[in-house]
């Protein structure tokens, strides 16, 4: 009995008793893991961005079986709005690239597509909810852009709780880019820019501006 508590006595002076040091150690195992739990919390819940434009310039008037080309300042506003959207990141470009599955939304990304290395992925613009829905899904965190037709992409920004005061986009108007953020909390939030190589007066500045 005198051994075991002159044992017992050396090791509260040596700090060797192991229940205290398991009782240190619980507390901290406990933060590293919350630690980690919120990291990846954060990383998980990243603001996604979606860029959305028009296709660029085609001859063809408009019409529901109408599948035209670019025309000669369509493929110089397509050059310019990958010259634009190449480096809109400071770490890098656009993540994915959406268009519709009429050429003329394809040639307006597919310089872009071509500089980035990006497969230009083909959807249906018009089943509106299932296509935001999918891209939210893939996309999480990412920086999309979109290349869709004037008479949807209001819809598309509005199902993203986006903006609901888009004007009407016009026969002839080319020039403009709508940018949605979604953050992970907060309100979404949506800007307008113009870019192209013409842009009517009283809109802001225009890419042909700067390049």
């Amino acid at each position: 009995m005198v051994f075991f508590k002159k044992k017992l006595s050396r090791r509260k002076r040596s700090g060797q008793i192991p229940g205290r040091r398991r009782s240190r150690l619980i507390p901290i195992s406990g933060f590293l893991v919350v630690c980690l739990g919120l990291a990846w919390f954060f990383e998980s819940q990243a603001t996604t961005t979606l860029i959305f434009i028009r296709h660029a310039d085609t001859d063809m008037a408009m019409s529901a079986n109408s599948d035209p080309p670019l025309n000669a300042l369509g493929r110089q506003r397509a050059e310019l709005l990958a010259d634009f959207l190449q480096d809109i990141d400071v770490v890098a470009s656009v993540d994915a690239i959406y268009a519709s599955g009429l050429r003329r939304t394809q040639q307006t990304a597919a310089p872009l597509s071509e500089r980035l290395g990006i497969e230009v992925n083909i959807a249906d613009h018009y089943q509106v909810e299932a296509f935001m829905a999918d891209i939210l899904k893939a996309h999480k965190g990412d920086i999309v852009l979109v290349v869709s037709h004037s008479d949807i992409i209001a819809s598309l920004v509005e199902e993203l709780h986006g903006s609901k005061n888009i004007p009407q986009i016009e026969q002839n108007e080319y020039h403009n880019i709508y940018i949605v953020t979604i953050p992970w909390f907060g309100k979404v939030k949506t800007l307008r820019l113009h870019y192209g190589v013409t842009a009517p007066t009283g809109l802001g500045p225009r890419i042909s501006d700067y390049f």
